[in-house]
């Protein structure tokens, strides 16, 4: 008998409008891009001997693709829970939490804006960061005035919580 635990993997949160996203892209795939791949399929394996037509090989690899990316999807948007911001807003009583839009003033003085995503998210352009990255788990449960800190490559950052807001995110 093993005493060995098993780790349970880390739970999918997706903001409203990434699951949107996700679905759209979902039902591009499913209803769009790979009924034209079994079309292609088709035609390319009506050209004679499929052992040396590289658009049967194409098409039959990138179907394969589109199929797995089918499955991803799906399983992604069954096992996921979807958090609106606005609503944590309602809970939060101050507190970062994941949907929150955190501004920050680092050691400097300089003032960034980061939000708390998930994974399918992430967008450092934005400030779109994820709930289980460094800064994302340092900012989740902090509140105004609070100092975080983090490690980073560059060492140890700290960071000031200087407003917490939850809004709709595009």
């Amino acid at each position: 008998m093993s005493n060995q635990k098993t780790s349970q993997p880390a739970p999918i949160y997706l903001t409203p409008a990434c699951a949107r996203r996700l679905r759209a892209e979902l039902k591009e795939t499913l209803y769009q891009l790979r009924p034209e791949m079994v079309k292609t399929v088709a035609w390319a394996a009506s050209n004679g001997d499929r052992s040396e037509n590289a658009d049967y090989h194409y098409a039959k690899r990138k179907l394969r693709q589109y199929d797995g990316r089918i499955r991803f999807l799906t399983r992604r948007l069954e096992d996921a829970t979807i958090v609106d911001p606005v609503e944590q807003q309602k809970i939060a009583n101050g507190r970062v939490l994941f949907g929150g839009t955190v501004t920050v003033e680092n050691e400097m003085g300089e003032e960034k804006v980061y939000c708390i995503v998930g994974t399918d998210e992430l967008d450092a352009s934005r400030g779109y960061v994820s709930w289980v990255s460094p800064i994302g788990r340092a900012l989740l449960g902090s509140s105004v005035g609070d100092l975080v800190s983090f490690a980073t490559p560059g060492g140890q950052t700290e960071l000031e919580i200087i407003r917490v807001e939850y809004k709709v995110l595009e």
